[in-house]
């Protein structure tokens, strides 16, 4: 089994260059899929989201509301610290289980976990290369403000939560660049898992 982790920033285009990859024949793995399983009623993360946010982050149905908590977290770094203390360590358990059931089951897998936070969670060691996917700030910028109709100033509150797209792609096996047409960019994530 050969596991590769795809990050790369809110917006760059990463989900994107994750469904190529699968499309190639890579097992996807999702970090976020992972996120949103953890908090779900009964799990011990949403009890402590509750403990810690309060009831107001909670839909009428009882699951947690992630734009609300999106919210609170993204205005403030001590609470977006507090959210990943509570939720990285089932996270990063869950990937280690699924990752040894791939292993065991299909073990000439390629497998690709796409993390928006690999290198803020010191992931990148579970990984026998990080491939990161790139856009220059700017774009990035008008890229979130599109994707999710917001202004200029939480995309950049948004940006800033997250280590700079430049230090990643320095610390990155690989770096793809997603400025140009998505095309382009399909034919650079093919070239590459095809080199695997």
């Amino acid at each position: 089994m050969k596991t590769i982790g795809l990050t790369g920033g809110i917006a760059s285009g990463k989900s994107m260059v994750a469904r190529v990859l699968q499309e190639m024949g890579a097992v996807l793995l999702s970090a976020d899929k992972i996120g949103h399983q953890v908090i779900e009623p009964g799990k011990t993360a949403y009890y402590d989201l509750i403990d810690n946010f309060g009831k107001e982050i909670l839909n009428a149905d009882g699951t947690i509301n992630r734009k609300e908590l999106g919210g609170i977290v993204f205005k403030d770094p001590q609470k977006l610290k507090l959210l990943n203390q509570l939720t990285h360590p089932p996270i990063m358990q869950e990937i280690k289980l699924k990752l040894a059931q791939i292993e065991q089951e299909q073990p000439e897998a390629i497998v690709v976990m796409e993390i928006p936070l690999l290198y803020e969670t010191r992931m990148e060691k579970l990984f026998d290369q990080v491939w990161v996917v790139w856009v220059d700030r700017e774009t990035q910028i008008k890229r979130l403000m599109a994707r999710d109709a917001i202004d200029r100033s939480d995309a950049i509150s948004r940006i800033d939560s997250q280590m700079p797209l430049d230090e990643k792609a320095r610390r990155a096996d690989l770096v793809i660049d997603n400025c140009g047409s998505i095309e382009e960019t399909i034919a650079k994530a093919t070239r590459y898992f095809n080199n695997i």
